[in-house]
């Protein structure tokens, strides 16, 4: 058998990536960068996402196509003085026609690691962005 197999119907998701991030901006700024489908492009540029839950300034739900398929989501939650962004990606990874392929360990395992760093790259990122230069420990400029 190789590393690599191909099958029309998936045992369940292959790919269960949960991160969270504290961003010390209001929830409605977090929410704003979600808001432009322009951006999920950038941050995902393989998979086509298509809102089935839009929950204003707690989040979004997406159903994921291309590389992948399944769901994903980005909920925001207040807490204290910022927001913790939640992102949940749950899906398989597909061939060009569509088909689900059983990873092998080390290629799941690969996989995996690539979809949890891109998550974090992408909440890092907006971090770095939203609290537009915020030292550790100094009150956010919304406070």
């Amino acid at each position: 058998m190789s590393e690599t197999d191909a099958t029309l119907v998936p045992d369940g998701p292959a790919i269960d990536v949960v991160d969270e991030t504290f961003i010390a901006v209001p929830q409605a700024t977090v929410a704003a960068a979600f808001g432009d489908p322009r951006s999920w492009a950038r941050y995902w540029p393989d998979l086509v996402l298509v809102v089935y839950t839009d929950r204003g300034d707690e989040g979004l739900r997406w159903t994921v196509r291309g590389a992948l398929v399944g769901t994903m989501e980005v909920w925001l939650e207040p807490v204290l003085d910022g927001t913790i962004l939640h992102y949940f990606l749950r899906a398989t990874p597909v061939d060009p026609a569509g088909r689900a392929l059983r990873l092998g360990p080390r290629d799941h395992a690969r996989e995996y690691d690539r979809r949890a760093r891109a998550a974090k790259a992408v909440a890092l990122e907006l971090k770095n962005l939203l609290e537009d230069g915020r030292k550790p420990g100094v009150p956010p400029r919304h406070a």
